[in-house]
C-alpha cells in the first residue's frame, strides 16, 4: 500500500455519490500539510443528518458545522494503493449560515471547514494543544489563498 502518495480528496453527498463543490477537492489537496497523504472523503450532508451524527457520536443534540471520523471509524475502503485517512462531514446548511454571517462565499466556508476537519484526521486537537492546530490552520489558510476574514 502506498502511503507517500499525495492527498486524494473525494467530495460526496454523504451517501457516496459525487457532489460538485467548486474545486473543494483540488483546493484541500493543495492546501493540506505535507503529512496529509492518502485518501479523505468530504461528505456534505443536511443539517438533520449532522444533528443525528452529532447526537450519536458526541451526545450533542444539535447540528455542528464539521465532524471528523478517522479511518478506523468507517467500513469504507480506500482506492487501491491508498491509505485511508478518514471522513470529514460538513453540515451544508450550517456552513451556508456561517458564510453569510462572516460575509464570505459558502465555498470559502466549505474550504475552511474541510481543512479544519482534515487537521483533526491528522491528529491535531485544538482543545488540548496550546494553539498549535490553530496556528497551523491559519498558516495553511493564508497559503491556500483564503481571505483574512475567513477565520
Amino acid at each position: 500500500m502506498t502511503t507517500g502518495a499525495p492527498l486524494r480528496v473525494v467530495v460526496t453527498d454523504g451517501r457516496g455519490r459525487p457532489r460538485p463543490a467548486a474545486g473543494l477537492d483540488r483546493w484541500l489537496a493543495a492546501a493540506a500539510p505535507a503529512a496529509a497523504r492518502g485518501e479523505v472523503v468530504v461528505a456534505l450532508v443536511s443539517d438533520a443528518k449532522m444533528r443525528a451524527l452529532n447526537r450519536r457520536f458526541r451526545g450533542v443534540a444539535h447540528a455542528t458545522d464539521v465532524l471528523s471520523f478517522p479511518a478506523g471509524w468507517t467500513p469504507r475502503q480506500p482506492a487501491p494503493g491508498r491509505r485511508l485517512l478518514g471522513d470529514v462531514v460538513i453540515a451544508a446548511g450550517v456552513a451556508d449560515r456561517q458564510a453569510r454571517r462572516a460575509g464570505h462565499p459558502v465555498g470559502v466556508e466549505l474550504r475552511r471547514l474541510a481543512l479544519h476537519g482534515l487537521l483533526h484526521l491528522l491528529g491535531y486537537d485544538h482543545t488540548r494543544d496550546d494553539g498549535r492546530m490553530e496556528r497551523l490552520e491559519r498558516r495553511l489558510r493564508r497559503q491556500g489563498g483564503l481571505p483574512e476574514g475567513a477565520w
